[in-house]
């Protein structure tokens, strides 16, 4: 993680990440047959660690909106993995990046999540979906770039308040019966 963290997929060296790993070159290509495999085994772990923080069951509606502030606040005391992603999510863009795939599928998984509880929340018939879908794109959105501007400055960012600022005014916006207006 550190490796790929620091130096992105295509300048993280196997002898780097073997060094590290405390074992031999080979030894890191007889678990992962190839840096690519190694690379989405390192990203299934960080989605697995965070997955088994949630205990026996996803949380829907308000709950995984607030749980999406607690990532926030939780990702401001894990830099590595932070900076993991951040650098990786912006590599997979490029042609043929091995992790292209599994950041394609992370968003569209993340993306239906935050849809469905923005939906559940503010109680929005299925007729509002693309709105839903709309503001579940600016909430991901929002935290990505929020972990881009703490890795750079991370006193002068506040991830936790301000995915929490976005998640409640489109909750505003989105249901204002049930959450209130914006700025009101």
């Amino acid at each position: 993680m550190d490796t790929f963290a620091a130096r992105g997929y295509n300048n993280a060296s196997l002898a780097e990440i073997a060094e590290r790993a405390g074992v031999t070159q080979a030894g890191v290509l007889h678990y992962f047959r190839s840096k690519a495999l190694l690379l989405t085994s390192v990203l299934e772990l960080r989605d697995r660690t965070d997955i088994e923080q949630l205990g026996a069951e996803r949380p829907r509606g308000l709950a995984f909106l607030r749980h999406l502030v607690d990532t926030a606040r939780r990702n401001a005391e894990r830099e590595g993995i932070v900076r993991l992603y951040a650098v990786l999510s912006a590599e997979s863009v490029t042609d043929d990046h091995p992790a292209q795939p599994y950041f394609r599928d992370r968003y569209t998984g993340l993306r239906a999540f935050v849809t469905d509880a923005l939906i559940e929340a503010c109680g929005l018939p299925e007729t509002d979906r693309a709105r839903a879908h709309d503001a579940a794109n600016a909430i991901i959105a929002v935290m990505d770039g929020l972990q881009v501007q703490w890795l750079l400055d991370p006193g002068s960012v506040d991830m936790a308040a301000s995915t929490d600022l976005a998640v409640t005014s489109l909750l505003a916006t989105l249901a204002p019966d049930r959450f209130g207006r914006p700025g009101a």
